[in-house]
């Protein structure tokens, strides 16, 4: 192994895109061979967890954790790659903010199991569940124990940075990268602990060329459901429910861009102390109505409103979980 500086990336409770986002850079990832040595990366090499804990406490340079902290396993994992390193990004939305999977925080570990393991989709006629631990002739088997709360990666460790996004755009990551590499060269240093790297402090509605005329709705309305979208004024003040106004910005609004909602994937931005909080005023303020009962008929309007308000965020939002997830009813 070389003297260059050492590189790790794991995946936590997630989807994998995020590591897929990172292959994605394109020649920028010779710039991370090229001043790394990759020492952890299951996705791309073989790599043993015997080997990491072998390795010298912040011998790791720099490590990107994407994923939730779902399972015994997930939180195992966070804690010894902070032991081994030096700079810990939290790295995506599910490490940052609980993402999709933290919208199981609404439902009780029970509810959880009864789906995955007796619904008409699946063929368990002995109920079989899952055993954290198994006796057997050859000793204990055990699997990873299921939390009843998801967390984000800061709830269980320290975190130095945080790159938001489902997953960061590749650009993005880039020029994390370029900075991460001109920061081992001398040519400028790393940003205050704490910071959102990536990304930008305001809201996507600042990147949006649409034109937002303070319009009144009667109605929230699907995307799919809207015949002709004008392609110029913004989506919220056609009816289409988006979560712009709330969104930190940096990826270019790109979806806005397409005539698509913003769903929310960056996060909430630097002003924002909840995000679903934030959704719902700005959803109320292009209501046209002062009638309180109108004013309920058009918010029943939205289809999904958890999905709306926390689709990202619930895990890191002021609610965290519902309260069946929290007794573990």
């Amino acid at each position: 192994m070389s003297d260059k500086p050492k590189f790790a990336m794991y995946w936590a409770c997630s989807c994998g895109g995020c590591e897929i986002a990172v292959l994605n850079i394109n020649e920028k990832i010779l710039d991370v061979d090229g001043n790394f040595d990759v020492v952890f990366w299951p996705m791309v090499m073989d790599a043993k967890i015997k080997d990491v804990e072998a390795m010298p406490d912040k011998s790791i340079l720099l490590t990107l954790f994407n994923g939730g902290m779902r399972n015994s396993d997930n939180v195992a994992m966070a804690r010894l790659l902070r032991q081994k390193t030096q700079i810990l990004v939290s790295f995506g939305s599910c490490a940052t903010e609980g993402c999709i999977p933290g919208l199981a925080n609404l439902s009780s570990m029970k509810e959880i199991f009864d789906t995955a393991y007796q619904t008409i989709s699946t063929d368990n006629p002995q109920n079989t569940r899952p055993q954290w631990k198994t006796p057997k002739p050859e000793g204990e088997l055990q699997i990873p124990e299921f939390f009843p709360v998801l967390r984000t990666l800061d709830e269980v460790v320290d975190v130095d940075y945080y790159m938001p996004g489902c997953p960061p755009e590749s650009h993005r990551i880039a020029a994390v990268v370029g900075l991460v590499v001109d920061v081992l060269h001398g040519k400028t240093a790393l940003p205050p602990k704490g910071s959102v790297t990536g990304a930008r402090p305001s809201t996507v509605c600042d990147e949006c060329p649409r034109t937002r005329n303070v319009k009144t709705i009667k109605k929230f309305v699907r995307v799919q459901d809207v015949s002709v979208i004008n392609p110029q004024v913004c989506l919220l003040e056609q009816g289409i429910p988006c979560n712009g106004p709330a969104t930190r910005s940096g990826c270019g609004a790109l979806c806005p861009k397409a005539a698509a909602q913003c769903i929310g994937c960056y996060g909430p931005a630097d002003d924002v102390a909840d995000f679903g909080a934030r959704l719902m005023t700005a959803f109320s303020s292009v209501i046209d109505s002062k009638d309180p009962a109108e004013i309920d008929r058009i918010l029943d309007s939205l289809p999904d409103p958890a999905g709306q308000f926390y689709r990202f965020n619930l895990a890191k939002s002021l609610l965290r979980a519902a309260r069946p997830a929290w007794r573990n009813e």
